[in-house]
């Protein structure tokens, strides 16, 4: 049987540690309107309203159908097409339940699973996410993660209410 060998490229970092690890995150956020528009702004964050937490837009594509793809759509060069595939739509019961799965934005062996619930509670809607993960993780990726998803939900909760007030002042 030969060695392993393992080779680091500039687009892929390499994974020192190539042992599976887990990944669980839970968010949970009120937000100031109804779960119909709180969807809405799900679909608008994942969707082409994603901003990066330093302000920079950061759009992607959601096919918001049981299937459909979530991906980054990064033109076309030559008569090819660019792009990062970060999963599929697993289910979607509009407007409580969001499941994603597949790589996210990994590009390494690692598989995800995202859940949006959404709520009616008094005066709103209470969003909870959890984000499950299993693969060859880099330590500085599982300690990213929940700030990126605490941006996401905090993105959410702002699109919602804008769009809330909007509504309510026609």
């Amino acid at each position: 049987m030969s060695p392993t060998t393992h080779t680091t490229t500039a687009a892929a970092p390499a994974i020192t540690n190539e042992t599976v690890q887990t990944l669980d995150i839970r968010k949970d956020i009120f937000i100031a309107a109804s779960p119909d528009i709180a969807f809405a702004a799900v679909l608008e964050e994942l969707g082409p309203g994603s901003v990066m937490p330093d302000g920079k837009p950061f759009p992607m594509k959601l096919e918001p159908w049981p299937g459909g793809r979530w991906y980054r759509d990064l033109g076309e060069t030559g008569g090819h097409k660019y792009g990062h595939l970060w999963g599929h739509v697993q289910v979607i019961k509009a407007p409580t339940l969001l499941e994603l799965t597949g790589p996210m934005p990994m590009s390494f062996p690692a598989i995800n699973h995202v859940q949006y619930r959404l709520k009616a509670e008094a005066g709103g809607t209470r969003l909870s996410l959890i984000h499950r993960a299993m693969g060859l993780l880099p330590q500085e990726l599982r300690e990213g993660m929940p700030e990126g998803w605490a941006h996401g939900m905090n993105r959410i909760k702002l699109v919602a209410e804008t769009n809330a007030r909007t509504t309510a002042s026609r």
